[in-house]
């Protein structure tokens, strides 16, 4: 049985990143050190930042191939109460828009833009 789990983000600059997910989540970090930024977001789920030179550190840099670093390697998918808000919120922070909010075939509305690593962050409402 699992417990918990989180997704890691591998930024290029843990800071910056931070400030980025702080101001774009409104959200402070539960964990800042060096090495890892962890944010415990009210549905229980876990986002954390480290920076890509300590993961290549711990794993080896063996294991990252060498593909084309401004492609979006992840997509972060984050169900919020106001869609439109969080995005706008993320774009004033950095972020580069994508697609606007509007409904998609699955039921959700849903707007999307690139983090300053460009992972695709995903804002989502459930229309019900």
């Amino acid at each position: 049985m699992i417990e918990q789990g989180m997704t890691i983000l591998y930024v290029s600059d843990q800071e910056a990143s931070k400030i980025f997910y702080q101001s774009a989540l409104q959200v402070q970090p539960s964990l800042d050190v060096p090495g890892m930024t962890e944010f415990r977001l009210e549905s229980g789920f876990v986002l954390g930042l480290m920076p890509l030179d300590g993961i290549k550190r711990l794993l080896g840099k063996d294991i990252f191939l060498d593909v084309d670093e401004k492609s979006p390697r992840v997509e972060l998918y984050l169900h919020v109460r106001n869609a439109q808000q969080f995005l706008d919120r993320a774009i004033q922070n950095g972020a580069e828009h994508i697609q606007k909010v509007s409904m998609r075939d699955w039921g959700d509305r849903v707007g999307y833009c690139l983090d300053p690593d460009r992972h695709v962050l995903a804002f989502a409402e459930s229309i019900k």
